[in-house]
């Protein structure tokens, strides 16, 4: 498992070498020598689990780095721990305000910082792990129902403000009642896995992949017409043909469709399930579209 990142942003050299040395053993460290080159790189991989913020510095500084920081969603949840000479009770109380977890006054004192940064990157590896619970299919791996309906509907907000495209694929096993019955429910857990894995393995940036509930699967298609939604479809259709899991024949069938503005996630996901529905009489093992 490879170590938690740290990102130290100071403009002087000298500050940011004491700092690196206290952490450097523990963790992988990135370094900024402003706020700006703080911003581009609390969004650049590897992401940093927290970030140690000077306050002084000639860009930018850290109480406005921060509220930058703590407006955009990805990088809110980053905590942050002001690093600073400024040591009077109200620069505390404001930094704490801003939204930081900590603050370490100036001169540091080496096991200090350790053990602050130990406990702050603990913490959100706790939060994480919990928000990851929420949100994910523990079977699957993939998102659950709740992280899609929730999501949607900002996607869906942002693709009429921008007239981008976005379709929505439901996919359904078929026959799976079949599997259970005559294999039990472990090895029907086992080609839930499976397919749970090629589906987030085709899986664009812009999609999102959940399991809706038993059998049925969604992919958001961001940046998707429905043209594009049938091949990805067809695509996923062949590759679920030749997966084989516990080396049982397993076909899925697929109803897609587009956004139309002004639709609901559950207007978008019932004309979905229509098509999917379309798809089941005409046969199984196709994609129909609305």
């Amino acid at each position: 498992m490879s170590k938690p990142v740290v990102l130290i942003v100071d403009d002087v050299p000298s500050n940011i070498k004491v700092l690196a040395n206290c952490l450097k053993d523990h963790y992988r460290i990135k370094v900024a020598t402003g706020g700006n080159d703080c911003l581009k790189l609390a969004v650049a991989d590897p992401l940093p689990d927290l970030i140690l913020l000077d306050i002084e510095m000639p860009d930018m500084g850290g109480y406005e780095v921060c509220q930058k920081l703590q407006g955009q969603p990805h990088t809110q949840d980053i905590p942050i721990i002001f690093v600073t000479a400024r040591d009077a009770d109200r620069n505390e109380e404001l930094g704490l305000q801003l939204g930081a977890v900590d603050y370490i006054a100036k001169p540091v004192r080496p096991s200090i910082v350790l053990a602050r940064v130990n406990t702050h990157v603990t913490l959100k590896q706790q939060r994480d792990l919990l928000k990851e619970i929420a949100l994910k299919d523990q079977l699957t791996g993939l998102y659950n129902r709740y992280y899609l309906l929730e999501t949607a509907e900002q996607r869906l907000a942002h693709t009429e403000r921008h007239s981008d495209p976005l379709s929505v694929m439901l996919l359904d096993l078929d026959y799976f009642k079949q599997v259970n019955d005559t294999h039990g429910h472990l090895v029907g857990d086992k080609v839930l896995r499976e397919l749970g894995e090629l589906l987030g393995n085709t899986c664009r940036k812009d999609d999102i992949p959940a399991r809706f509930g038993g059998e049925e699967f969604v992919i958001l298609l961001g940046h998707c017409d429905l043209e594009s939604g049938k091949e990805k479809s067809e695509e996923i259709r062949k590759q679920v043909e030749q997966l084989k899991p516990e080396g049982l024949d397993i076909t899925v069938s697929i109803g897609v469709v587009q956004f139309y503005p002004g639709e609901s996630i559950e207007q978008l996901l019932d004309r979905a399930d229509k098509a999917l529905y379309r798809a089941k009489d005409e046969g199984r093992n196709r994609v129909v579209s609305e």
